[in-house]
This record gives C-alpha cells, structure tokens and sequence, in this order.
C-alpha cells in the first residue's frame, strides 16, 4: 500500500491543527497517511514514505530552527528521495508574516533531493501550499484536507 508522511513542528498548535487536517485528506484519498511531530521523525520515516508533506510554523520568514536542523540533517540521504510526491503547509501571526517564502524553503529542499512537488493551479488555497493566519479557520483546513487527497491521488498514479 502506498504511504504519505505527514511531518511537521508547531509550538502553538496552529501548525498541528493544519497537519492533522492534511493526514485526514490523505486517508479520505484511501491512502496510509502516517502523521508525526517532526522530533518523532527519523530520516528513514521519509525513505519509507511515497509522498512527503512537510508542516512548519513561518519564523522571520522561513520555517522553524527546529524544522531547518531535520532538514539539515536530510543531506545523509540526499538521493534516497528522489520521485518522491512533496508538499508543504505553513501558519505565520500575519497576512505577511512570510508564508509564501516558508513554502518555498521547504519546496527548495524537496527539489534539492529530486522530489516531484506538487503545486496547486486550481488556487484552493495557495499556489504553493495551504496557509493559515494564526489558529486555522474553516477555510484554512479545506485547504490542508485537499492538499493531502491532492498528494494521496498522485502518489496513487504513479504508483498504479
């Protein structure tokens, strides 16, 4: 059976809250979708992993200190997740607090181990991601629910 990872950090719970809505996408896609705090984690939860949904809080417009250290710390499998379906969610304090530039730098990562990323051309929440301004709202976790049946349903292709 296939198997989306959804990994993430929150400090406020904002970014769970997102992360829990994402996992519920990837199930209603009948997909196995495993949920972890990015510190329960391991580097060989992404290797086994079909799809790969990254979760951070946006900090000075990036992701968290703790999430760029598990990231970092990918380098020792750099081609180990090459093919991989990738995917990124982010909450910031503000309509600017940096979201976009959060996505990115998870997106920036998952391109670097030749993950196939997906975008949203359809704007249901976000070209590059699903985004939350403080707690998620109503609107916010249909975003994260689609992104995960977005990923789920890729992975299933091109597993088939």
């Amino acid at each position: 059976m296939t198997k989306v990872l959804v990994v993430y950090h929150s400090r406020t719970g904002n970014t769970a809250t997102m992360a829990e809505a994402v996992v519920i996408g990837v199930r209603n896609a009948s997909v196995d979708g495993e949920l972890k705090k990015m510190d329960e984690a391991s580097l060989a939860d992404l290797i086994g992993a079909d799809g790969i949904i990254v979760g951070s809080p946006t900090y000075f417009g990036s992701v968290s200190g703790e999430m760029k250290q598990f990231i970092d710390r990918s380098v020792t499998i750099r081609g180990k997740l090459e093919n991989k379906i990738g995917a990124a969610f982010t909450s910031s304090g503000s309509l600017s607090g940096g979201n976009e530039t959060t996505l990115l730098s998870i997106i920036e990562a998952m391109l670097i181990h030749g993950m196939i990323v997906m975008g949203d051309p359809m704007e249901t929440g976000g070209h590059y991601g699903a985004v939350s301004v403080g707690h998620p709202d109503e609107e916010a976790l249909k975003t994260c629910t689609k992104l995960g049946e977005r990923v789920a349903d890729l992975v299933k292709k091109l597993a088939g």
